[in-house]
């Protein structure tokens, strides 16, 4: 299937502009809000389910809308729809023609459909500050059969993925995009080799 980053600016353009009149069962409250809506587009970058990959690149997305969502009549405006399915998706409205020219809004996204063709991250340091997030949120919820047993100090969990990095990658790799998982067997033996004391 060709995305929008596959396809030059023109061809993306032509085939953006007013594709929400193709979406079926929708109803979009801004459509008699703005002069000539089928110059418009709705583009969905995350929704409830989303997990780390593409709530980085809706964030990545966001932060390159964001100077298009100022002034009395700005190309992009941020939407949030819900939807009985998948709880709400989230993404923006983007005005893709103005005085039949493409806008420099939508040349911005298409360059970011362009670079997500090529790779699938936008932003390498934020995807990677919200693995290493999960998985810390991911080893105190997965230790929470064994974490009586020992004296565990305030912040063991980085001190835990400290010694999985160094001695267990596996433990902490990302799975399902959701972060690390450390098994029960593993946090035992990382409490022991950190030293915390068994409770009595």
């Amino acid at each position: 299937m060709t995305t929008i980053g596959d396809m030059t600016l023109e061809e993306a353009a032509t085939q953006a502009a007013g594709n929400w009149e193709r979406f079926t069962c929708f109803v979009w409250d801004r459509l008699h809000e703005i002069d000539e809506p089928e110059d418009w587009a709705i583009i969905y970058t995350q929704n409830r389910d989303s997990r780390l990959l593409d709530l980085s690149n809706a964030q990545a997305v966001a932060r390159a809308m964001g100077p298009f969502t100022e002034g009395d009549d700005p190309d992009v405006v941020m939407e949030s729809h819900d939807h009985w399915a998948v709880g709400h998706v989230d993404g923006f409205s983007i005005r893709v023609f103005r005085d039949d020219e493409i806008t420099d809004a939508f040349k911005t996204y298409h360059d970011l459909a362009e670079r997500l063709a090529d790779y699938p991250i936008l932003d390498e340091e934020d995807y990677g500050r919200r693995e290493y997030e999960a998985t810390l949120e991911n080893i105190a919820d997965a230790a929470w059969s064994v974490k009586d047993e020992y004296d565990l100090p305030e912040g063991w969990e980085y001190e835990v993925f400290s010694w999985f990095d160094e001695h267990r990658q596996r433990a902490v790799e990302n799975r399902d995009d959701q972060g690390g998982y450390p098994e029960e067997s593993d946090l035992r033996d990382a409490f022991e080799a950190l030293g915390y004391e068994r409770v009595e």
